[in-house]
């Protein structure tokens, strides 16, 4: 038995979770998230004030997206009542990040400005700097993957040198520091 699938997921006050054929539909304060899961290896059902994944079969697949489907469901639970965020923070000389209009700019080191449009559903802020960053963008929204994606994919813009440190990193994000090149005598 799955030590994560077996654990029933408890629903907060003001969440409501609807199974139909292979969709779940969970609706909560923050908004309404859908999912869909294999039915020909797990069996979601709402019991209660909690919901109740379990696996059909004892085959490789069926104990493999046992735990991986009460995961998604935990996730769309916890992200329409408290929502999810990664912080993401700037490193360099003159590197900057604004939102107008729910669209970042940065300016992280090229010739150019780069322009970032987040899907919808995650929502980007820029606050004041921490801890000797230039400044920190937020990336916050209901959908777990989605806020994951958006901020790898603002990172990717200018991922973090390896030996100056210089670019976009993740919030407590450790950066092995290669040495430079050593002087010739």
């Amino acid at each position: 038995m799955s030590r994560v699938g077996k654990q029933p997921i408890p629903l907060p006050q003001g969440v409501e979770v609807n199974v139909q054929g292979r969709e779940v539909k969970v609706k909560g304060p923050k908004g309404a998230l859908d999912l869909e899961y294999r039915i020909d290896f797990v069996e979601v059902a709402a019991v209660g004030n909690q919901v109740v994944v379990r696996r059909k079969g004892e085959t490789k697949e069926a104990m493999a997206l046992h735990g991986l489907t009460r995961s998604l469901v935990a996730n769309a639970v916890e992200g329409v009542t408290q929502g999810f965020s990664k912080n993401l923070e700037l490193f360099g000389v003159g590197y900057r990040a604004e939102v107008e209009g729910g669209k970042l700019s940065l300016n992280v080191g090229y010739s150019h400005q780069v322009d970032y449009e987040p899907p919808s559903g995650v929502e980007l802020e820029v606050t004041p700097p921490v801890a000797g960053a230039q400044a920190r963008i937020v990336v916050s929204g209901i959908d777990k993957q989605k806020v994951g994606q958006v901020a790898a994919e603002i990172r990717q813009k200018r991922k973090p040198d390896p030996y100056k440190g210089k670019g976009i990193r993740y919030e407590n994000e450790v950066i092995h520091w290669k040495a430079g090149k050593a002087a010739v005598a």
